[in-house]
């Protein structure tokens, strides 16, 4: 699995974020995406990292301009009351 979070400027509000992760569902298969207008940021869990030059292209078709792209293993949290 690998998170992936993109530095994102242009989303200004709530429906900002939806634009933008229903962007990123319709070009990759994704795990999970959420996005915050107010950090500037949106965060994509998969289980293949993504093709950075396809993400810049989907973020740009939005209207948005891509600032920069970190990826990193990701692993699933796991609970336990004993921490």
């Amino acid at each position: 699995m690998t998170k992936t979070v993109l530095k994102i400027d242009g989303m200004m509000c709530g429906m900002c974020e939806s634009h933008m992760n229903d962007a990123v569902r319709n070009a990759f298969k994704v795990k999970k995406v959420t996005s915050s207008h107010s950090k500037g940021e949106t965060e994509i869990i998969s289980e293949e990292a993504l093709n950075e030059t396809q993400l810049k292209e989907v973020v740009e078709k939005t209207g948005y301009k891509l600032l920069g792209i970190e990826s990193e293993p990701y692993e699933k949290k796991k609970f336990s009351l004993f921490g």
